[in-house]
């Protein structure tokens, strides 16, 4: 697979809370790959997995796992275990998202940003946020703006970590950054 998405838990259950797992099909179906460890940590809320069996019914997404004494499955150890000087041991769905992105080519999908930047850095990861694949979707025309503000309200109600309080603000914060 070629130009993959992998999606930590945060990001994919941010869109799985709301239903608003059809924006991701439209957007990268058949490009998703979830690692086997956020499959895994999905397991503990049945409901959400559910709906990820059903994308991966549809093709839209394909659960993934690293192969023992691999470059990836090292990196992957390293990071949830043992991390370089400097690094902060991270959580296994990031980790095997940043693992897999850093050796397969490919997009991180990752709302976690406290955690994985430094990694994101160092290794020089394409990176994408939950308010990008929204920014994305609006101008795709899968999505409104007031629709995109509908959803981040209630990716909000659902304890979603977001970045501003509305899709609105989030366009602003970008588009002010790319001014500069």
């Amino acid at each position: 697979m070629t130009d993959g998405y992998f999606f930590d838990t945060d990001c994919l259950s941010a869109f799985l809370w709301v239903r608003g797992e059809s924006i991701l099909s439209k957007l990268y179906a058949g490009r998703i790959v979830l690692p086997v460890q956020v499959y895994d940590e999905l397991k503990r809320v049945p409901h959400l997995l559910l709906r990820v069996d059903v994308m991966k019914q549809n093709g839209d997404l394909d659960v993934e796992s690293m192969e023992v004494g691999s470059a990836e499955y090292y990196a992957y150890l390293q990071m949830i275990s043992i991390p370089e000087s400097g690094m902060r041991i991270i959580g296994k769905g990031e980790a095997a998202g940043i693992a897999m992105a850093k050796e397969r080519g490919g997009t991180l999908a990752s709302n976690n940003l406290r955690d994985i930047a430094p990694y994101v850095r160092k290794h020089n990861l394409m990176h994408i946020t939950t308010g990008d694949i929204l920014v994305e979707a609006m101008e795709a025309g899968v999505i409104s703006e007031t629709e995109g503000n509908q959803l981040w309200s209630h990716m909000l109600h659902k304890k979603r970590r977001l970045l501003t309080g509305t899709f609105t603000d989030y366009i602003r914060s970008r588009q002010a950054y790319d001014v500069v």
